[in-house]
């Protein structure tokens, strides 16, 4: 009896092992194209950022360009407002009408264009009609950052803008930005 046939090695896979390979495969290959794919739908176009960056500085830069205090109540704001005068210059509490009427800061307060980013005049902006941006503006217990440290609300010397952009198609889309304007 030849006993070469029985110590001859063999070479080759085993049905047994070539199932488990391709089990182990398969759910390796399930977890990677699942990281994948949540990857995708949860990331963001940079433009559509860059665009809500874009909304939001138009959006603060329109507000800090208007007067700290309402110019319907006097023409000296910062004596007016200041805190040894006894005036409170939070009149974040009776906006104009109609934003193309917004004279000072606080009208801005509780703004909410939700139907697109609009210009000064209501006319929308062509392409950002997805867009809903909100303005809170807030006079109560604001400190101005650290270059600011000096400076609070309670005093009436300074007020906190916070500009919210979303987007409707990308619920992941909140950006916030925000700037103080000083009473000066």
């Amino acid at each position: 009896m030849n006993l070469n046939i029985f110590l001859k090695k063999q070479f080759g896979f085993t049905l047994i092992e070539l199932v488990v390979a391709i089990v182990v495969l398969s759910i390796g290959a399930t977890a990677f194209l699942t990281l994948i794919n949540q990857a995708t739908r949860k990331s963001i176009d940079p433009v559509i950022i860059q665009q809500a960056n874009a909304i939001a500085q138009s959006y603060l830069e329109e507000i800090i360009l208007n007067p700290f205090c309402d110019p319907d109540l006097s023409n000296d704001c910062p004596t007016f407002c200041s805190a040894s005068a006894g005036n409170a210059c939070t009149v974040c509490t009776a906006a104009e009408a109609n934003r193309s009427l917004y004279d000072d800061v606080c009208d801005y307060s509780n703004l909410n264009d939700s139907a697109g980013a609009v210009d000064r005049n209501l006319n929308p902006i062509s392409g950002l009609g997805d867009y809903n941006i909100t303005v809170t503006v807030e006079d109560g217990s604001v400190s101005g950052p650290a270059i600011l440290n000096t400076l609070s609300s309670s005093s009436n010397e300074v007020l906190r803008i916070d500009v919210n952009v979303t987007h409707d198609n990308i619920p992941t889309l909140d950006y916030t930005l925000s700037g103080y304007r000083v009473n000066y």
